[in-house]
């Protein structure tokens, strides 16, 4: 009998986990670059040179690297190759003056 019991608590106990973990939800997020869009009142460095070679699949397009704000200061993000989006171009990264300090705006694919 207490084997019994033991078996139903264990069946009940695993029932029991399993409906709760399938409530639970992990889904993959972009990179992040440590940076929430606020200004820094240092000024960014000149870009670093890339080498890149050709694309590894055909029709892709090179994003170039840039200069993120992590950690209370500018890190070097490298670039990566991306496939296009039909009918649009790459606006890269960019960090503009604002005030007496700099705010960096996202590179995006832009309409054209």
């Amino acid at each position: 009998m207490a084997i019994r019991s033991v078996r139903r608590f264990v069946t009940l106990a695993v029932a029991s986990s399993a409906i709760l973990l399938a409530g639970c939800v992990v889904a993959p997020v972009g990179p992040y670059y440590g940076y929430d869009g606020e200004v820094v009142q240092v000024p960014p460095p000149a870009p670093q040179a890339e080498y890149y070679g050709a694309p590894p699949v055909v029709g892709q397009v090179w994003i170039g690297g840039f200069w993120g704000w992590r950690g209370g200061r500018h890190v070097w993000i490298g670039g990566h190759w991306d496939s296009p989006r039909p009918g649009h171009h790459w606006v890269p990264h960019a960090w503009v003056r604002q005030g007496p300090g700099w705010r960096q705006r996202p590179g995006y694919w832009e309409r054209r």
